[in-house]
């Protein structure tokens, strides 16, 4: 990927951040999907007053690009940090990562943004090394 390619997909990122229901901790996240043919896919946590039920931005994006037919991508932008503060780093959690690994190899690209030119970019193999897989 490019910085131009990372640079937007930072970009909507951001925007699906402002979409986040957070009413609880006030930890907006947002997340970018990128498929391999190009397209985006956007997804914002959501929060449920019993913890177990909520959803993280990466997840969201996944499920809704699956439900759209969707199932190989190319990268991931997330933006995340709290109402008061700035966009701060923000990797997956480890659901995500997992849920991440169902669908992608150890080279998606995972781009953690505070903005659209400041973020760092790594592979998921990096950051979970020892994945569940069937392949394994």
């Amino acid at each position: 990927m490019n910085d131009e390619q990372i640079k937007t997909l930072v970009e909507a990122a951001l925007q699906a951040r402002k979409a986040s229901y957070a009413p609880y901790s006030a930890f907006k996240v947002g997340a970018a999907l990128q498929t391999t043919d190009g397209g985006i896919v956007t997804g914002c946590n959501v929060e449920i007053g019993g913890y177990a039920s909520s959803c993280c931005a990466e997840r969201t994006a996944v499920y809704k690009a699956v439900s759209q037919g969707k199932r190989a991508f190319a990268a991931v932008a997330i933006a995340g940090g709290f109402d008061s503060g700035p966009v701060a780093d923000c990797f997956p959690c480890g659901v995500c990562r997992q849920v991440l690994a169902e669908f992608c190899d150890d080279d998606l690209v995972v781009i953690v943004a505070e903005n659209e030119e400041k973020w760092r970019k790594f592979r998921l193999g990096e950051l979970f090394p020892y994945r569940f897989a069937e392949d394994m």
